[in-house]
């Protein structure tokens, strides 16, 4: 079934979202196009209904032109008759209504049904065509204010994380700025009115994204700085090594090629670090960074114990037997030679 009526110049004031206890005026026109020899079927009804509390209904028959006011209602829903609304074809008719009411208490933000306007036939069901409806969102304040305190208290959580990090030696750059981004977004979300609440959840939404974001730059950062930090004792014992082959002595050190091993490993294992950083494994990331820096300090304390062991086992050569007996005759004649100089020169200090 073809809809009766249509409906035009639909005003709600105040407009946006919604708060308990709010006035809200509602006015609209309903223009009715001639269908079956007559306006409106006489068997049907039409209905007007809004979730507004306290709802006054004020509205006006049009025919031809000419105003006819009729009486003022209260209550959710206007019902006017099709004995009412029911003109011959030939009639221009229209109705003009406006309703007031107030906003009603919500346990937790949600639409409301601002006005509903429908036709039930003479079966008592409603023409589906026919329904039309306007909501608004209706604002629990007391939940906003809570959305708000809870996406500080994630900003905070988010800036004992970014000072952890940097204590560490982590690259928090990242993070700082999307620190900076999600506190701006919760201000200006706090900084709206009520009304607004729209426009403050997708501020708060915008802001939880920034703080995701920056925990997983975080998370990221922490990763590259272990691996960073692995990265020492295997810088150590390439020192070390290269000590052991720079000397030909040295350089062939049967003990030299486990440790050389370990070292490998550990390098091994900070290329697959590097490899979940980039995957996003981030925690799988440090723990292999620490594999590797365990594996490496192993290797360069190796490498410490076998270089000390060989500076140990370096020795003077054996002298051969002639020689101290050549060093103790040069001895005594340079003490026999100092003996006489030393007379001399004094014998001349006498005769001076």
């Amino acid at each position: 079934m073809v809809s009766a009526f249509t409906v035009s110049s639909v005003s709600v004031e105040p407009s946006g979202s919604l708060v308990p206890g709010d006035s809200v005026i509602v006015s609209y026109k309903l223009q009715f196009p001639a269908s079956g020899g007559e306006t409106f079927p006489s068997g049907s009804e039409l209905q007007m209904s809004t979730d507004l509390e306290g709802a006054k209904w004020t509205w006006v028959l049009v025919l031809d032109t000419i105003d006819n006011p009729r009486p003022s209602a209260a209550g959710r829903m206007l019902s006017l008759s099709g004995f009412e609304l029911s003109y011959p074809a030939a009639v221009d008719q229209a109705v003009r209504v406006t309703m007031e009411g107030k906003v009603p208490t919500v346990d937790k933000t949600t639409n409301k049904t601002i006005i509903r306007i429908q036709e039930v036939d003479a079966n008592g069901n409603i023409v589906t065509s026919s329904k039309v409806e306007h909501t608004r969102m209706v604002v629990n304040v007391g939940e906003v204010t809570q959305q708000i305190t809870q996406k500080r208290n994630d900003l905070q959580t988010f800036r004992t994380h970014i000072d952890e990090k940097a204590a560490i030696g982590a690259d928090t750059s990242v993070a700082e700025l999307k620190y900076s981004d999600a506190k701006s977004k919760i201000d200006a979300a706090a900084a709206l009115p009520p009304t607004q609440y729209a426009t403050a959840l997708a501020y708060l939404n915008t802001a939880t994204a920034l703080i995701t974001d920056g925990e997983t730059a975080l998370d990221r950062a922490w990763a590259e700085s272990e691996v960073i930090h692995a990265q020492t004792p295997i810088a150590n014992v390439d020192r070390v090594i290269a000590w052991f082959k720079g000397n030909t002595s040295t350089a062939n050190n049967a003990e030299l090629p486990p440790i050389i091993a370990k070292r490998e490993i550990a390098v091994s294992y900070i290329s697959t670090a590097n490899d979940q950083i980039a995957s996003g494994q981030y925690s799988l990331a440090r723990s292999k960074a620490a594999e590797a820096f365990a594996k490496g300090n192993e290797s360069y304390t190796e490498a410490l114990a076998l270089q000390d062991k060989v500076g140990k086992g370096f020795v003077i050569p054996p002298i051969p037997g002639i020689v101290p007996i050549i060093v103790v005759v040069i001895l005594i004649v340079l003490v026999v030679v100092g003996v006489i100089i030393y007379r001399k020169r004094s014998q001349w200090d006498e005769l001076g």
